[in-house]
């Protein structure tokens, strides 16, 4: 054991893409394991029924299992460029709200169109473009969502957007939100991203402990 928190994640999952990032922005060390989603390790389902990432157990015994509750203890901590209150909105920003709820329905179906053989892929898609309007329109005003740097809306919302685009990024590359693609670029771009998308092998019981952020 370290002392440390121990965070249960997924490298591509983007819910745990957000985790991550806000752990590595205010540097709070954890104790990273890596999961398989297909071989979900005990320890992780008998902490969270759920069975999904990311997974924060703390050392008093508290368990935090949604992935934007560990972005607000995260910042609780330490939060130097003020995230949880920058802009009009800070955490409690509307677009989280619809990019967690209806957005990610949408996404979700036109990344697995072949489950959802009720519509073509580019109906879910043209679902998915109200919210990649609203987007725009709020990038049109300022270089990031919460205003003149990246706050806590930007990495809430930027790994489903990432998610979008790579399904078809031609279409994408051609579609009319040019501030949107400049702001995905700049996130693709950030030390931080960069940071939490090293590759670590699936955790097992007994390994010697990842400790993330690495340089903590």
């Amino acid at each position: 054991m370290t002392g440390h928190p121990v965070l249960y994640s997924f490298r591509r999952c983007p819910y745990a893409i957000r985790a991550r990032m806000t752990l590595a922005y205010a540097d709070v060390p954890v104790e990273l394991r890596e999961v398989l989603l297909k071989d979900k390790p005990p320890a992780m389902l008998a902490l969270s029924q759920k069975g999904t990432v990311p997974v924060l157990a703390l050392p008093d015994g508290r368990v935090i299992d949604e992935s934007i509750d560990v972005m607000r203890w995260t910042l609780g901590h330490r939060d130097p460029n003020a995230w949880l209150t920058q802009g009009d909105y800070g955490d409690r920003d509307p677009l989280i709200t619809e990019n967690d709820g209806r957005f990610k329905t949408c996404l979700d179906k036109y990344k697995y169109a072949d489950r959802h053989p009720e519509h073509p892929p580019h109906k879910y898609r043209e679902e998915a473009c109200s919210f990649l309007r609203e987007l725009e329109w709020r990038l049109s005003e300022a270089p990031w969502l919460g205003g003149q740097q990246e706050g806590f809306a930007d990495i809430a919302i930027f790994p489903f957007i990432r998610q979008f685009a790579g399904v078809d990024r031609a279409w994408f590359d051609e579609s009319p939100y040019p501030h949107l693609r400049r702001w995905l670029d700049s996130l693709l771009d950030h030390p931080l991203f960069k940071a939490v998308m090293a590759k670590h092998p699936p955790w097992t019981p007994g390994q010697t402990p990842v400790i993330f952020p690495e340089d903590t």
